[in-house]
């Protein structure tokens, strides 16, 4: 897909302020069992098309505003995803804007861990 360049300046600047992580260190994550949140902040179609095995749904476009409901310890781990890793990034800086201290992005997104074979679910 071909982002926009105001769209691509945000994002990097984002970048700059957020941390990520691969589709790797992430699957290995959860395959520890580590205790965190793994959300998915695609749109609503496409989590229902299919979604990484496990993620739980909180859509970009609503996520700050439920967020606090679904996680109020704003210390607890959680990894973000979306279609390739750019919404995740904004995604995960309001989060820290609004006192989350433990988010990550994840880079490449759906797509990169489709692509992998790791597990999906519809």
């Amino acid at each position: 897909m071909q982002h926009n360049p105001g769209f691509l300046k945000l994002v990097h600047a984002a970048r700059g302020r957020v941390k990520e992580c691969t589709i790797e260190q992430a699957k290995a994550r959860l395959d520890r069992g580590e205790s965190l949140h793994f959300l998915d902040v695609r749109e609503d179609l496409e989590f229902s098309k299919d979604h990484a095995k496990g993620a739980r749904h909180l859509g970009k476009g609503i996520i700050e505003r439920d967020v606090e409901s679904l996680i109020p310890n704003k210390h607890e781990a959680i990894v973000l995803y979306c279609g390739g890793g750019y919404r995740s990034v904004l995604a995960a800086d309001a989060l820290q804007q609004m006192g989350y201290t433990n988010v990550v992005s994840m880079d490449g997104g759906i797509k990169a861990w489709r692509d992998a074979g790791y597990p999906m679910e519809r």
